[in-house]
């Protein structure tokens, strides 16, 4: 059994070039100084007029840009080592500037509303007010949900608060939990981490998979009381929110923020549920190929068919990311290229305090960073491009959109970086004659679409009812969570399955609940990606493609997707997806 590394024994080649964002602890300092002094400058411009609103908009584009860099750096630095109580201080004061610079630019909105709209609309005409047509028709649009000016500033000011949730959850799961090591079928022991966990349950070997899933969830198990505590108040405060700017619900307000229709996100959970039996299909014929006569949920991940895709080393799985993007065209690839290695976007193995998981993310004005805790199998190749595809879609959108809509939403970022995905498992596909690696992969495949449109898709609604739990004034409780959760698995995955007490609370390792109403865009998402990865592939989809990756926050979600030609408001992309699904199921059956 290895021993989990400290962040000062990895070998800087393999870790980030954060450097690139500030390039000390003391230029931090000083930018931190400088920018805690400079946000009252804002207020200069309060009251507005439409004589200095472009000004007033050019100012708070410098101080974003400026605020975000110094708190993407105390967070990154935070994640590469949870333990390390500086920069836990760092991010305890960076929460703190934003809430300031949230309080500073809290009279924007409610001023522009304030303007007389004949006028205002008259203005955008103007050259220096022209770039910020979107964004201004786009609060218009929210007219009714912006609160007067005092209450924007009283709603800014808790924004430390409304924090609370998610900054105590991450220390509790990042940083204080702990799992026992897991034990094999020969009584070796095996180290448990959140990067390790699903390589466990993806072993050959049935002892080690549940030694490794009874040990995970008992740890969170003693834990019980406090972490149904904190996902409570964190849906009991995304309910408040959503009340106090006069939204019928938390879900609405999710989705309004960027104009993605309610029916979008029912729609997507009516679709799945009907296409259940497909999910249980799946189930059966996974039971049938790994030959058990009683299938449990640690079972769901490990291959139905031999792994012959082992110790992919990070270089060949670098490789291979590169080849599958290749249709994009020469730009992308040599972008990608430059990124992954002098570039240094990616900080890639596991240290011990090292926030768990994998992501992308940055600011605008340097490059993203991506975080790795590569285990050498193929789900981390795949995480690899997943997250790449990520970056590069940040890559576009700040080359070519100013600050103002140097963002994207999270519903097309999704689609982003599971492009990448089904581009890479397409191309392993076709250069994969070898049966077993083929019906590996096929495996692989299969277990995407579970894993990702079907799961995402049973944790959104998981979500869903929650919070409407909360908005009817019901408790949530840890039996009320585990009852709810314990339901949708036997609804999702059938009667040919277990379900293991412990999956009754895996409700508690899941970080994303922990940003309402987020999972669902991995589901649409993946659907998108589907279909765009097709475009690309057979119908020379990739200018396309890019321009949609250029488009930032621009346009609405719905409408990039649009252009890039996938309608998200219709079930299509959902239903062609299931398509595909049962496709390979019908390939698998067909092999067997």
């Amino acid at each position: 059994m290895s021993k989990l590394s400290s962040r000062d024994e990895i070998s800087p080649d393999f870790k980030w070039s954060i450097t690139d964002l500030f390039a000390s602890d003391e230029a931090w300092e000083e930018a931190f100084a400088k920018y805690s002094k400079e946000i009252s400058k804002i207020s200069a411009f309060d009251p507005l007029t439409v004589e200095n609103l472009a000004d007033c908009l050019g100012c708070m584009e410098e101080l974003s840009k400026n605020v975000e860099q110094i708190y993407v750096y105390a967070n990154l630095k935070s994640n590469e080592d949870s333990t390390n109580t500086k920069y836990q201080g760092y991010t305890d004061r960076t929460d703190a500037l934003i809430s300031a610079y949230s309080g500073a630019v809290s009279f924007i909105e409610p001023g522009i509303l304030a303007l007389d709209e004949k006028t205002l609309l008259s203005a955008l005409e103007n050259e220096k007010l022209k770039i910020y047509s979107h964004y201004i028709k786009d609060i218009l649009r929210s007219r009714s949900h912006i609160l007067d000016p005092r209450s924007e500033k009283m709603l800014a000011d808790f924004y430390e608060v409304c924090a609370a949730p998610d900054t105590i959850y991450s220390m509790l799961n990042d940083a204080d939990i702990a799992f026992e090591d897991a034990v094999d079928s020969k009584g070796e022991k095996h180290r448990l981490t959140h990067g390790t966990f699903i390589s466990l349950l993806q072993s050959e070997d049935r002892t080690l998979r549940k030694s490794a899933f009874e040990s995970l969830y008992s740890s969170y198990y003693k834990q019980k009381n406090t972490l149904a505590a904190i996902y409570a108040s964190s849906v009991k405060k995304d309910v408040t929110v959503a009340r106090s700017r006069n939204y019928p619900s938390a879900l609405e307000q999710a989705l309004s923020a960027h104009n993605i229709p309610v029916s979008v996100y029912k729609e997507l959970i009516a679709t799945v549920r009907k296409h259940l039996p497909l999910m249980h299909r799946y189930v059966s014929l996974r039971k049938k190929m790994l030959g058990v006569d009683t299938l449990y949920m640690y079972d769901l991940y490990t291959p139905i068919v031999k792994n012959d895709m082992t110790n992919i080393k990070y270089e060949d799985a670098k490789a291979e990311v590169l080849k599958a993007v290749a249709p994009m065209g020469e730009e992308y690839v040599k972008k990608l290229t430059s990124a992954l290695n002098e570039e240094k976007w990616v900080d890639i193995y596991e240290n011990k305090g090292k926030r768990s998981g994998a992501y992308s993310w940055g600011a605008y004005g340097c490059h993203p960073f991506v975080s790795l805790n590569y285990n050498f199998n193929v789900d981390s190749m795949f995480t690899l491009a997943h997250e790449m595809g990520h970056a590069m879609h940040s890559h576009y959108t700040w080359s070519n959109q100013p600050v103002i809509y140097g963002d994207y939403t999270i519903f097309v970022a999704e689609v982003a970086s599971t492009v990448n995905e089904a581009l890479l498992m397409e191309h392993l596909l076709a250069s994969t004659p070898d049966e077993g690696k083929r019906k590996y992969l096929i495996n692989y495949f299969m277990e995407q679409f579970r894993g990702t449109l079907f799961r995402q898709t049973m944790f959104a609604e998981f979500e869903l009812m929650t919070h409407e739990m909360v908005e009817r004034g019901e408790p949530l409780t840890f039996d009320t969570l585990c009852d709810i959760y314990l339901k949708l698995n036997r609804d999702y995955y059938g009667e040919d399955i277990v379900l293991n007490d412990e999956i009754a609370w895996e409700w508690a390792r899941i970080p994303h609940f922990y940003t309402q109403f987020y999972v669902y865009q991995y589901a649409t998402g993946y659907s998108a990606a589907i279909a765009l990865s097709q475009r690309i592939l057979k119908e020379n989809g990739a200018k396309d493609y890019i321009d949609f990756l250029k488009g930032g926050s621009s346009k609405y979600s719905i409408d990039l997707l649009k252009g890039a030609g996938v309608d998200m408001s219709t079930p299509k992309p959902v239903e062609n997806a299931m398509k595909v699904f049962e496709s390979l199921i019908d390939e698998m059956e067909k092999l067997n």
